[in-house]
This record gives C-alpha cells, structure tokens and sequence, in this order.
C-alpha cells in the first residue's frame, strides 16, 4: 500500500507487531496486533506522512499472502481448500483499524497491554468448587455477558495452549523499526509523530 504510493521512492513504514492467540472466551484464536507508522520513509524522501489506510486492499492484500504462503508450504493438498476460503471469504479477511495518535508513553502501553497480561485476569473468574472454574467474558459481537463453567482440567487446557514455545518472539519489527533498514541513516534522528493499530485475523483459518 505505502509503495504504491510511487515505485520509484517505495515507501517503507515501521511495523511493531505483536502475536494474540487467544479471545476472551480463552478459546485458540490466533491473531496479530500491529503498530504501523502513518508515514514511510522513501528511498529519496526522508519521510512521508500518510495518515489515509485502504481497508478494501489491505483485507484482500491480507488473504491473497497469508494463502499463498501456505500454499508454497504446504503444497497441493492445500489448494482445495485455500479456493473454498476465497470462496468464503470474498470481501477477504477481517482487518480492523484505528488511527492513534500515539506518544511513546501509549506505544508502550499498548505492547505491554497485549504481553503483560495473562490469558484471563483474576477479575474474571467468579468461581472454583474444587471440581469446575466459572468465569465469564464480554462477547465482541454484541457486547453481552457470557458466564461460562468448566471442569478444572477443561480451563487448564484452554490456558496452556497459549504458552508459546521457548524463546519464541510474541514481538517483531519491522520496516524502518528494524535493524539496519535501508533508509536507517536518514531516518534515524526523524521523530514520527503518529501511528495506526491494525488487527489482522485469518478467521477463515482459526
């Protein structure tokens, strides 16, 4: 989206993303949060704002790589079902975005937001007999109240699956917040002033 912009400069934003497997039902749903810069810089220009977000090409854009890069991996047995997907997803995949105006104070607290906190706080758990955990969670759609009951070892199995693997990085960077970026040295002293939270979801495959 930021190259097309022009193809000569091919603008490059800054990225902090950070890996979410779980909802608030504790149910596998595998999604990433990103921080992207509402400017890039170019191979000419040092900066260039851009705070207008195509939601329409980013949900395609978004389903037309991740598939294809299961397809490369995975092989022929995935074109099956990779063309029921874009079957059933023909608007593509859910992307939900908001513009922030976003200090370094907020940036960090909204890392620390998505990593510092456990599956299920304490808060949300009304209950344990020894036998079952209730607890409950506001659902997404509609906001409402959901109280669910578990057997003990049913919730231990809801938690445990989000503990990721040893050294497995929940955050990555990106464009020009990598290291040695190809414009590092003309972007280095620039301060930018404003980023946008993007949420990027392949429900067609969780």
């Amino acid at each position: 989206m930021f190259s097309k912009l022009n193809k000569t400069e091919n603008f490059t934003p800054g990225f902090i993303c950070v890996l979410h497997s779980f909802g608030r039902d504790l149910k596998w749903n595998p999604h990433i949060h990103a921080l992207i810069s509402e400017g890039g810089a170019g191979n000419i220009t040092s900066w260039r704002p851009n705070k207008h977000f195509d939601f329409r090409f980013l949900r395609f854009a978004f389903r037309k790589v991740l598939l294809e890069k299961l397809a490369h991996k995975l092989g022929s047995s995935f074109l099956k079902l990779k063309n029921q997907i874009y079957k059933d997803h023909p608007d593509g995949f859910y992307i939900r975005a908001k513009p922030n105006l976003c200090s370094p104070d907020i940036t960090i607290k909204y890392i620390s937001r998505y990593l510092g906190r456990p599956v299920i706080a304490a808060s949300r758990i009304d209950s344990y007999n020894g036998d079952s955990v209730t607890f409950h969670y506001t659902r997404h759609e509609d906001h409402k109240t959901v109280t669910e009951c578990l057997p003990v070892i049913d919730f231990i199995k809801r938690l445990i699956i989000h503990i990721p693997d040893k050294h497995f990085k929940m955050v990555r960077y990106y464009g020009i917040y990598a290291k040695h970026h190809k414009q590092e040295k003309k972007s280095s002293a620039m301060f930018i002033p404003s980023e946008t939270t993007l949420s990027f979801q392949s429900s067609g495959l969780a």
